[in-house]
């Protein structure tokens, strides 16, 4: 990204929508050229800025992966004046973006370890990234164990259903969905996202969580994974709360010295524990 406050353009090649209230689309990307696709070089926990032109612009977590290099992939919730504008746009229209903005999740640190990932709602998205790049095939041999829970309010609000029922006729990982509450259809898990977590109770030793929900998920997550002793410096958060210009410039999402968009989104729980209990 040569200049960080100027969108670069990109088509909308695709959209779908993701749950049944339709107020989550995801949204396929392509650069309208080879420099700008070859340029937006990312990793897993990092986000984009959209613009629309008009409408303004909205932080939004990469759910793709690096592995998909043909594609941007990006779900939004439908939520203010950009987020609308973007779910009102058609497929060709061309918007803008910035980035890649942010940190990642410790890939280097994770090798040789296994993974624990255990999201909630909407905020699995940038989750979505991490386990397609772990389940990539030159990938895969890297990491140990790796451990799914993803949690929402009922089956309807569950993102992308299908490559759920796919990761779990996989052997190379273990995937465990659930809601709060089921309908006639739900064969799954019926329980709030932390019951689950205790219940499978994964091995905290040589392993590290990735934790990206609701703070009422997080909050009540935290503790549970504290009783099945995994470290705070073992345990990294995606926090997307406030974020607005991306570039740490406007000040909207500082938490004490800290700015979530350019210091994070991505921080551990040990670091937490040491900035004002904002979060």
């Amino acid at each position: 990204m040569k200049d960080p406050y100027l969108p670069i353009p990109i088509r909308i090649d695709g959209m779908v929508f993701e749950n049944e209230a339709r107020d989550i689309k995801t949204f396929r990307l392509v650069f309208t050229d080879e420099p700008n696709r070859i340029g937006f070089s990312f990793l897993p926990g990092q986000f984009a800025e959209l613009s629309l032109m008009g409408a303004g612009e909205c932080p939004i977590g990469i759910a793709s992966s690096p592995t998909e290099p043909d594609h941007l992939l990006l779900t939004v919730k439908r939520a203010g004046i950009a987020t609308t504008a973007l779910h009102r746009s058609s497929v060709g229209d061309i918007i803008g973006i910035r980035g890649p903005l942010g940190n990642t999740f410790p890939i280097p640190a994770m090798e040789g370890k296994s993974i624990v990932i255990v999201g909630g709602g909407f905020a699995f998205t940038t989750l979505r990234s991490m386990i397609k790049y772990v389940l990539a095939e030159n990938n895969r041999g890297r990491f140990n164990d790796l451990t799914v829970i993803y949690g929402a309010r009922n089956p309807g609000e569950l993102l992308y259903k299908s490559e759920l029922e796919e990761w779990e006729g996989r052997k190379d990982l273990k995937v465990l969905v659930t809601v709060d509450k089921g309908d006639d259809r739900w064969t799954r898990h019926i329980g709030v996202v932390p019951n689950v977590l205790r219940t499978v109770a994964p091995a905290a030793k040589d392993a590290t969580v990735l934790v990206c929900g609701p703070p009422i998920m997080v909050r009540y997550t935290l503790p549970v994974l504290a009783d099945l002793g995994f470290k705070p410096e073992s345990i990294f958060l995606s926090l997307e709360m406030r974020m607005k210009c991306g570039i740490g410039q406007c000040g909207r999402c500082n938490i004490g010295p800290k700015y979530v968009c350019k210091d994070g989104p991505v921080f551990s729980f040990a670091e937490l524990q040491q900035l004002p209990q904002e979060y």
